[in-house]
This record gives C-alpha cells, sequence and structure tokens, in this order.
C-alpha cells in the first residue's frame, strides 16, 4: 500500500510565510510613511487623512519609510530568490493564459471562483505577478527619488525626478489596490489566512 500513499506537501511553505508577513509589515509601514510624504508636498488634489499616516511629521516619516525599504529590499531578494531556485514561480506564479484567465474572470464576476489551499488560479497568479513587479518598479523608482544625484542615472532612466515620483505613486496607488482585492479574498475564504500561519496539507485539485 506504501506506493499508493499520496506525498503530502504544505499549502505555503515556512520560508513563503515568513516571507510574506515580514513583507507585509514592510509595505504597510512604507505605505503609511509614504502618506505622510506625500501630505508634505501633495502632486494631485487631495491628501491622505493624518490617522492614516505615520511619522508624525516629514522627518519622522523619512525615517519610517527609509528604515522599511532596507527591510523590504532584503525580504524581496529573499523571496526572489527562493521563488526562483524552489520553483515556486514556476509553479505557482507563471500565469496559466488567456484562456485560463477569461475562465476564471468569468467565474469570480459571477461569483463561482472557487479556491483550493495550496493552488493558484489564473486571477491569483496575474495579481501575485502583477503586484511582484509593481513592489520592484516601487522600490527602484523609490531610490530615484531619494538619491537623484548620486543614482542619476537611476532617475533618467524613468525621465527625470517627476516621473519618477510620479511612477512611485501610481505604483503605490496599484498596491493598495491589490492589497484591498487580497484583504476581500481572505475575508471570502478566511483558511487562507489560517495556511499563512499554522502548516495545513495542500488540497487536492479538482
Amino acid at each position: 500500500m506504501e506506493r499508493f500513499r499520496r506525498t503530502r506537501r504544505p499549502a505555503h511553505p515556512l520560508p513563503v510565510r515568513v516571507m510574506h508577513w515580514v513583507g507585509a509589515g514592510a509595505i504597510i509601514t512604507m505605505m503609511l510613511s509614504g502618506w505622510e510624504i506625500y501630505n508634505a508636498s501633495p502632486s494631485l488634489p487631495f491628501t491622505f487623512p493624518g490617522w492614516a499616516t505615520l511619522g508624525g511629521w516629514l522627518a519622522g516619516a523619512i525615517a519610517w519609510h527609509i528604515s522599511a525599504m532596507w527591510v523590504l529590499f532584503a525580504d524581496g531578494l529573499a523571496y526572489l530568490g527562493y521563488g526562483f531556485f524552489s520553483g515556486h514561480f514556476r509553479r505557482d506564479i507563471r500565469p496559466k493564459g488567456l484562456r485560463a484567465l477569461a475562465r476564471d474572470v468569468g467565474a469570480a464576476l459571477g461569483f463561482r471562483l472557487g479556491h483550493r489551499l495550496g493552488h493558484y488560479n489564473a486571477v491569483q497568479r496575474l495579481l501575485y505577478a502583477g503586484v511582484i513587479l509593481a513592489l520592484c518598479v516601487q522600490v527602484a523608482t523609490g531610490l530615484a527619488i531619494w538619491k537623484p544625484v548620486q543614482l542619476g542615472w537611476l532617475t533618467g532612466f524613468f525621465g527625470g525626478y517627476p516621473a519618477a515620483r510620479f511612477i512611485h505613486l501610481a505604483m503605490m496607488l496599484c498596491i493598495a489596490g491589490f492589497l484591498a482585492v487580497h484583504l476581500v479574498l481572505v475575508a471570502l475564504f478566511p483558511r487562507t489566512l489560517v495556511s499563512m500561519v499554522a502548516t495545513l496539507e495542500a488540497e487536492d485539485e479538482p
């Protein structure tokens, strides 16, 4: 009977869970402190309420922002390395194609899209791949506007300081949108939150 026994795997390996929570904390810290920095010199016709910001004032917000940036930078490098060498990106994040995406988008719009622990549907794969790319651009543009002289080549790559700042803000809004969708999905499937804290087995594919 041993040859018929299935090999079980965790829904989310321990390294992924650890890096998820470290990255989540760093992203939220950067977002709240970034809103305080934005409020000091808003480029759009709105500002963020004080209760939604971190740092208390510009210098304090910058200190929080830069500190969290290095945490996110280290966590991101670890995640990218793990994703490539473990096969996580190829197995779980690589988009499935337009046909699968259209099918799953239609199922989601009809509230028929299910979720099995340890498996990513086409919508999730697209969202996760997109937010990983957005975070990479966010860090790069952040460095470009933080050190526009020392990293002039990087600032120039993004079209200059104003353009880099605009792209940085746009990526922040994209990441905020992803977080909103992510939290809604967690509310709809709360066991996914449990699987990011405890070791749960991946469910069988249909």
